[in-house]
């Protein structure tokens, strides 16, 4: 359903998974940034409840009701939004779903049900959007990932893989891009845990009320830092102190992230009361959502955001330091050595 605006147009700014979450909050951070939008997800009554929020911002707002594991239903709302709103500036890739469970007790089904929103949902709306950006020359994509992304935790083998899946997509794609000399930009944002509904809708199974784990962040500084990378044209963002540790832990101690989350990762994820009656996993659940989650109360609301390469240059270069001082100790400590066995 499409409302116009008495606003004029704007760049168009696509949000997958938009009716609820990380993708409700990231529509409204561009609609105040100026942005019209259009809003995919798969729940109708709530893409009408974020598109009246939208709209409360002055904005043009289509929304199109989708899954997008299917690839022609995903180019074909493309194909609309540029017929009814204009050419697409920005295309944000986060529909998600997730399954907290044990590996062998997640049907075969469950897992490749996963697979398919939260990875080939984001290549789905990437070969979207990039048909239709190539040939302006122009562009930005931008992929939702997460710490897991990094660190892959227990009882959520299938995002885990789904989220790690993507890196590797978007490296291989960057190439191409490069290569055909194609100036459209492929960002990823790597949030840590957040105050969302992908918990409360999320299927758990023997592990009570599925909960992420901590510490959680509120979705509009997650917003914020995927306006941040879109508009800089960051390669790759991470997002809050708990993304840096993981992948920045991983790369030194996987082996000891291994034991503590062997631990840590079964408890943080296990909430009280009876596994999650009703899911999102293969459809919808019904109501109007929401942008947060049932963790307010203990949700950080900013978060810091640091361009990856950053950091992986500022960790080179305390490395080459670190190994320049140990040679020029050990240069010192040989020369000294020498002056003492003189006569």
């Amino acid at each position: 359903m499409s409302i116009p605006s008495t606003v004029r147009s704007a760049p168009i700014a696509v949000v997958t998974g938009g009716s609820s979450g990380i993708g409700r909050a990231t529509a409204l951070e561009f609609a105040e940034a100026g942005y019209d939008i259009a809003l995919i997800a798969r729940g109708e009554e709530a893409l009408l409840a974020a598109q009246a929020e939208v709209l409360q911002r002055g904005r043009r707002c289509l929304t199109l009701p989708c899954d997008v594991s299917d690839a022609a239903a995903v180019d074909a709302a493309a194909a609309r939004i540029e017929a009814e709103l204009g050419p697409v500036a920005v295309w944000i890739n986060n529909a998600a779903v997730t399954q907290v469970a044990p590996f062998l007790e997640t049907e075969p089904a469950e897992f490749e049900r996963v697979m398919a929103v939260t990875y080939l949902g984001q290549v789905n709306g990437t070969r979207a959007a990039l048909r239709r950006m190539a040939p302006r020359n122009r562009g930005v994509i931008a992929l939702v990932g997460s710490a897991v992304a990094y660190r892959g935790i227990p009882l959520q083998s299938a995002y885990s893989g789904a989220k790690f899946a993507l890196r590797g997509f978007a490296e291989a794609l960057r190439c191409e891009l490069l290569h055909d000399g194609t100036r459209v930009t492929v960002v990823e944002v790597h949030p840590p845990s957040v105050n969302t509904p992908l918990y409360d809708n999320a299927r758990g199974r023997h592990v009570g009320r599925p909960q992420p784990v901590r510490p959680v962040y509120q979705p509009e500084a997650v917003a914020r830092a995927i306006r941040q990378a879109v508009e800089g044209e960051v390669r790759e963002m991470w997002v809050g102190g708990a993304t840096v540790g993981a992948a920045v832990g991983n790369m030194l101690a996987p082996a000891l992230l291994d034991r503590v989350l062997a631990r840590q990762g079964y408890r943080d994820q296990q909430g009280g009361g009876a596994d999650t009656v009703a899911d999102n996993l293969d459809r919808p659940v019904g109501g109007r959502l929401a942008s947060h989650g049932r963790f307010d109360d203990e949700a950080r609301a900013t978060a810091v955001a640091v361009p990856a390469d950053l950091l992986r240059v500022a960790a080179g270069a305390a490395f080459v330091g670190a190994a320049a001082l140990t040679q020029g100790l050990g240069l010192v400590a040989s020369l000294m050595a020498r002056a003492v066995r003189r006569p």
